[in-house]
């Protein structure tokens, strides 16, 4: 159904409505309208409004006494029609650009200050997610022989991240020999997705000749080489300020919720598979992870050279859309100028 057609003030009462609802948290009645807004109509006028947005499924009654909420839908007309992005004050802008600055350039650090920040500004759940690895295109390896039977692989990728890992080895390898295999992986690996690596690089190392138990051992940590594990990936902040709104007084949905955040693995995934690139707007069940289907969440992308990486902000339904876009997209580029080196203080 379409709701291009409201009337003017069918969107007026709408907003208005919505507007007082995310900040009171109570149901808003005719009467409350017309004194809290110079709408210049009587509360019968808007009363006989709010019964046809009430027919057209964009708000409703919780019980027949009460004034009206939005529904999703009525949410959803809001984000996608009505609301008007707040401009940040240039101290809220301070505040995230040189908090995200203080956590110095690594990706983890920068990662675990954002998500902080955006709890801290936006009093809802801070969530900040790295990029795909999988997706990044292998620049070069690095083999570097920490001890005896240890040798540590440094994948670094076209993008400028890097990780590390550490494999155990059955014999001593002499530098020479370690030099030879990184030369041959450098040669058949370089310039193709870690991704297509993990599936592939049993075949493009089958013939390679020469130190075959450190060839063989890095075919089969393979997993462990080329693949991230998604649960390490995603960083969480907030909960305290999230508990403290009544839309989560219910013990069995806080507990749902900590169970999913404790994992991290379905939330990570969920952000890598299937949010688009850009601001996100997801509302209740647009969300489609069932710990999460009563909340709202606001995301956005960040870039990383080749790649890209989410933050995002979850919270009730009831939640300050117009002030949260601000904050997320904000937050998202100068998370990407700082990881590109950039520090920007005009944006």
């Amino acid at each position: 159904m379409s709701f291009d057609n409201l009337t003017e003030r069918e969107r007026s009462i709408l907003y208005n409505l919505i507007n007082y609802y995310i900040s009171s948290a109570d149901p808003v009645g005719s009467r409350v309208m017309a004194n809290r807004f110079s709408m210049g109509i009587s509360s019968a006028t808007i009363r006989n409004v709010l019964q046809d947005l009430e027919d057209m499924g964009l708000v409703k009654q919780p019980h027949t006494s009460a004034g009206r909420v939005p529904t999703e839908l009525g949410y959803r007309v809001y984000v996608d029609t009505l609301f008007k992005p707040e401009e940040l004050t240039a101290s809220e802008k301070e505040t995230i650009r040189t908090g995200i600055l203080q956590s110095g350039r690594g990706l983890n650090e920068v990662l675990g200050q954002t998500c902080r920040i955006l709890g801290q500004i936006t009093n809802e759940l801070g969530v900040s997610i790295g990029p795909k690895f999988e997706a990044g295109v292998l620049k070069r390896i690095e083999l570097i022989q920490v001890a005896s039977d240890r040798v540590m692989v440094v994948v670094v990728l076209s993008s400028g991240l890097a990780r590390s890992v550490i494999l155990e080895v059955e014999a001593n390898l002499t530098e020479a020999e370690i030099y030879d295999v990184e030369a041959t992986l450098n040669e058949r690996l370089s310039g193709l997705t870690l991704e297509k690596l993990r599936q592939t690089i049993a075949q493009r190392l089958a013939d390679t000749s020469g130190h075959g138990r450190l060839i063989h051992l890095l075919m089969e940590s393979s997993e462990k080489i080329w693949k991230e594990d998604p649960s390490k990936e995603i960083h969480v902040a907030g909960m305290d300020r999230l508990l403290a709104q009544p839309e989560f007084s219910d013990v069995q949905k806080v507990a749902s919720l900590i169970k999913l955040l404790d994992d991290g693995k379905l939330l990570s995934e969920f952000f890598k598979g299937e949010m688009d690139e850009g601001l996100v707007i997801a509302i209740g069940k647009e969300n489609r992870i069932s710990q999460i289907l009563n909340c709202s969440m606001v995301s956005s992308t960040y870039r990383v050279g080749d790649l890209s990486g989410t933050i995002a902000v979850i919270g009730p339904t009831r939640m300050p859309y117009e002030k949260l876009v601000s904050v997320v997209e904000y937050t998202a580029r100068t998370m990407s100028d700082v990881l590109g080196g950039i520090d920007s203080k005009q944006k």
